[in-house]
């Protein structure tokens, strides 16, 4: 009987010791880009937001997904080691969009300690005559 004990107490021992490893984490340089003002003429203008792996596992982003279709994420699909950099590359269509000032999202999923992070782009593309109509 004490013998089943004693394993029963190393088995549990072992399996607390090897899920106490602290999760990945992810840290963003930026949560934010602001293009400013570009032309309906130039209607494509993109970003990077880069980021690290603060944590001590290896980080897995499993999804980017923008708010609209006029938005394309691209991001590291590869596990980012403790300590290392990853990338999402975010493109903004405004072609066929009414000019003026948008703000739009990029919702981020990871096997993180957070699981979600939501980044922004923003800008004010102005009208072929150059303002905004």
């Amino acid at each position: 009987m004490k013998k089943i004990l004693l394993m029963a107490m190393m088995l549990l021992g072992c399996i607390t010791m090897a899920t106490a490893q602290k999760p990945a984490e992810i840290k963003f340089e930026k949560l934010t880009h602001n293009f400013g003002k570009f032309s309906e003429k130039n209607a494509v203008v993109e970003c990077s937001f880069s980021f690290t792996n603060i944590g001590e596992s290896p980080l897995v982003v499993n999804q980017a997904v923008p708010s609209c279709g006029c938005t394309v994420a691209e991001y590291t699909k590869t596990p980012i080691q403790p300590g290392e950099k990853g990338e999402v590359k975010v493109i903004y269509n405004g072609t066929g969009k009414f000019p003026g000032h948008f703000k739009k999202s990029i919702t981020i999923r990871t096997n993180g300690a957070v699981e979600m992070t939501r980044l922004y782009i923003e800008g004010d593309m102005e009208g072929e005559s150059g303002t905004e109509q």
